[in-house]
């Protein structure tokens, strides 16, 4: 355009430029080199390689590191590569990867793995009318204070603390309940508070009760359901089976 004699702002306001200098110096630019684009910037080059960073992405996915600390040590014994653990993030996010808090969730040994496998193969074929016979049930400690949890909230730039904004915690220590629940297809049993701590003996005293008061609410005989729990060497006494 601008060789069939556009002026510039012409030509900026035809294909949507904001300034038309942005126009004039793109005309300069062409009639000293040539060409558009953006010289290389000057600097330190980058001290990671497009390889460098497959090898650090490989490391990271097939668990042999978990961090940018223990890539960075990696890099250093194995590669020869002295590099800031800063280096490696970035190197992380330019490949479209992004940092996160790891889940807490129950360690699962192979034995564990297996047996799950199993369980799901044995139940895989069940009917919604199968699920509905059985009456899921286990002990849970509910902390009033303390939580290990973590907890967010939104705030705007420069916006002064709020009560939302704010997770208290006390000096004593944290507070917790300790119960022991069921939930039926129909809804949910009876809840029982343990005050202290739970053996056999008070949790076939809990079956026999508020279990079985759970049941008879519900109109359920035992007949009819499958009783779930887990494990617990309380669970699996011999009296209490």
């Amino acid at each position: 355009m601008i060789e069939r004699g556009f002026a510039s702002r012409e030509i900026a306001a035809k294909i949507g430029c904001k300034s038309h200098i942005t126009i004039l110096n793109l005309k300069k630019k062409y009639e000293k080199t040539s060409k558009v684009e953006d010289k290389q910037r000057s600097g330190q080059p980058r001290k990671l390689n497009e390889r460098n960073e497959r090898t650090i992405i490989r490391r990271l996915m097939t668990n042999e590191c978990s961090n940018a600390v223990q890539l960075k040590k990696s890099l250093q014994i194995n590669d020869e590569i002295n590099v800031s653990s800063n280096t490696v993030r970035r190197a992380l996010k330019r490949n479209g990867l992004s940092a996160r808090v790891k889940h807490k969730k129950p360690l699962l040994s192979k034995k564990h793995c297996e047996n799950r496998l199993k369980f799901a193969k044995r139940f895989k074929d069940w009917t919604v009318s199968d699920w509905n016979r059985v009456v899921w049930s286990d002990e849970s400690k509910f902390q009033i204070f303390g939580s290990d949890e973590r907890e967010y909230c939104w705030k705007r730039q420069g916006e002064t603390l709020k009560d939302a904004h704010i997770k208290p915690t006390v000096k004593f220590g944290s507070v917790s309940v300790f119960v022991w629940g069921c939930f039926t297809s129909s809804g949910v049993g009876f809840l029982c508070k343990i005050d202290g701590g739970l053996n056999a003996e008070l949790y076939r005293q809990i079956l026999s009760e508020d279990f079985m008061e759970t049941l008879r609410y519900y109109d359920l005989s035992v007949s009819d359901v499958i009783f779930q729990q887990d494990n617990d060497p309380k669970h699996t006494a011999l009296l209490t089976k």
